[in-house]
């Protein structure tokens, strides 16, 4: 217990030294040891890094999981070593929900298979969502997370021990020069009057104290000055390590990127098979129609009189394959470049499309006009 009450007041004493320096420091009072130029560098882009890290991890949370609660379900989770429980994406909610209403309305109709088939588009889309947040979050977000609550303390626990040695070297250094000068003091003017012998002996006693005052002071700061030393250059190392720490990230961000185009690449193949398959049902819906049959044979539009206007044409770029009802329309193969304008009289949802000396209707949703 005294041995404790002892280090107690040991750490006591010199928490309340280098209050004192450093808070004198502040008022201009006292020396401050600088740093090295280098030194102040490697402080200033471990700095960086370390607040541009926690601003691109926080966003980066943010973009993965939009849903704030869900975010503090996981942290809490991962606080309490539990493993997150499975959670639906909201493209898989979607598509279950379009399954369920189809079997409501009917698989035979034209909402309901409609519905079955974004439904299951729609859970395929949220299948590669989970897939990509699973792979972002292994390749991108844990390292960063790492390096901000590993690396990144290890740095700060080493940056605050290493400016408490420089505070002690300070310390130790004001020590040293208040010493000196009570040294060089006593010894300047020493008192020599034979009448008053006794004040010269105090003086020279004092002197000698003062002198061991120095020397004490002198080997504290020899033992300041070594840990200080050893201790910035285990800080150094530790900075320059922050390059292999941005070589690390670099890495995880290809990683990261290459799952984002991977993803948004299997959503874009999913969304174009759903557009051909929903273009070609409807095209055979729209020729199955009565009606719109009776409205498509209308004599209103002659193909053979149709003349391009001098203005207004433009390039489309054909989106399906598409074969053609009757000679007044023109068949279509994906990728291709026509041209095509409007007449007045004719239905909005068609255009009259030329290839070479080819000339017909095209559906306007098999098109992407182009500028």
């Amino acid at each position: 217990m005294d041995f404790n009450v002892r280090k107690l007041a040991t750490d006591a004493g010199i928490f309340f030294s280098r209050a004192v320096q450093f808070t004198e420091e502040k008022l201009g009072q006292a020396e401050k040891t600088e740093l090295d130029a280098h030194f102040e560098n490697l402080l200033s882009r471990a700095d960086c890094t370390k607040n541009w890290t926690e601003k691109i991890y926080r966003q980066t949370e943010v973009v993965l999981q939009p849903n704030p609660g869900a975010r503090i379900e996981e942290f809490l989770y991962e606080k309490l070593d539990r493993k997150v429980p499975p959670r639906p994406t909201n493209g898989e909610i979607l598509g279950q929900f379009m399954l369920e209403a189809a079997k409501e309305f009917g698989s035979g109709t034209p909402y309901g298979s409609t519905l079955i088939k974004v439904g299951d588009c729609q859970r395929r889309l949220g299948g590669a969502e989970r897939e990509f947040l699973q792979t972002s979050s292994i390749s991108f977000l844990i390292p960063l997370r790492n390096f901000l609550e590993g690396d990144w303390r290890t740095i700060s626990r080493e940056r605050k021990l290493l400016e408490n040695r420089r505070l002690d070297l300070d310390a130790c250094k004001a020590r040293v020069k208040k010493a000196k000068a009570a040294e060089t003091k006593a010894a300047a003017v020493p008192d020599f009057q034979e009448t008053r012998p006794r004040n010269y002996v105090l003086s020279a006693s004092a002197s000698a104290l003062w002198n061991e005052e120095l020397d004490k002071a002198e080997h504290e700061l020899r033992v300041a000055q070594t840990e200080f030393d050893r201790q910035a250059e285990v800080t150094r190392l530790l900075l320059e390590g922050i390059s292999s720490t941005h070589v690390n990230h670099l890495r995880c961000l290809c990683e990261f990127v290459e799952a984002q185009a991977m993803y948004y690449s299997q959503c874009h193949k999913y969304m174009l098979e759903l557009q051909r398959e929903l273009g070609r049902w409807l095209c055979i819906r729209f020729h199955s129609c009565p009606i719109v049959n009776a409205l498509h044979s209308s004599p209103s539009v002659n193909i053979e009189e149709v003349q391009p206007p001098a203005s207004g044409t433009r390039k489309a770029k054909v989106l399906y394959d598409y074969d053609a009802a009757d000679s007044s329309e023109l068949s279509l193969r994906a990728d291709e470049l026509i041209t095509v304008y409007t007449v007045p009289g004719m239905d909005s949802d068609w255009l009259i499309g030329e290839r070479g000396n080819q000339k017909g209707k095209v559906p306007v949703t098999y098109l992407e006009l182009l500028s």
